[in-house]
């Protein structure tokens, strides 16, 4: 599905759930590489090291990522127009997600997955092997890059944003609106 039928709304960023995808790639000759998942409203990052660039890894990747977070939090998702993403229906049925796909060559139509890549590229520059980081190395590198005051946010971190938007979500979804009559 083309970028140009996502919801208008979804370029504000005032709604929260949608993500922005991509995979960063090691040094040759190894194939690992890490799947990266973007949420637009609070910038945080999440990240899975892959095997390789393969739709069947990034799917697992990606559904491991997305089914630890609640539904109402993951909306959609908007990808490349890699081929790592190939298996993305897989995911969106198991997880009740949407996926889009940016124009070719625009990049920028995903500009905070783009950005938080460029993060993670001052930790492990191209053409750094990821052969010898363990999950822990890479969870440590996300958990500071979502733990860094950002201007755009008005100096809060990705994980405040995060978790003060996901309260906001969870708390419209376990505590609807109700009303009561009030008899004498």
């Amino acid at each position: 599905v083309p970028l140009a039928d996502r919801p208008k709304s979804v370029d504000s960023r005032r709604g929260f759930g949608p993500f922005e995808s991509d995979t960063v790639v090691g040094a040759s000759p190894s194939k690992r590489c890490i799947d990266t998942q973007a949420e637009r409203k609070s910038r945080k990052l999440f990240a899975r090291f892959i095997p390789d660039k393969s739709a069947l890894a990034t799917a697992r990747a990606e559904y491991d990522i997305y089914s630890r977070i609640p539904a109402p939090a993951r909306i959609d998702r908007t990808w490349d127009n890699g081929t790592e993403s190939s298996c993305h229906l897989l995911v969106d049925e198991a997880l009740g997600m949407l996926t889009y796909y940016a124009d070719p060559y625009s990049s920028w139509q995903r500009g905070t997955n783009e950005n938080r890549n460029g993060r993670i590229r001052r930790y492990l520059p191209k053409g750094t092997s990821f052969d010898d980081l363990s999950d822990a190395d890479l969870q440590a590198i996300v958990d500071e890059i979502n733990d860094t005051p950002l201007k755009v946010l008005g100096w809060e971190t990705p994980n405040e944003v995060w978790y003060r938007e996901l309260g906001k979500v969870m708390s419209k979804t376990s505590h609807p609106e109700t009303s009561v009559a009030l008899t004498n």
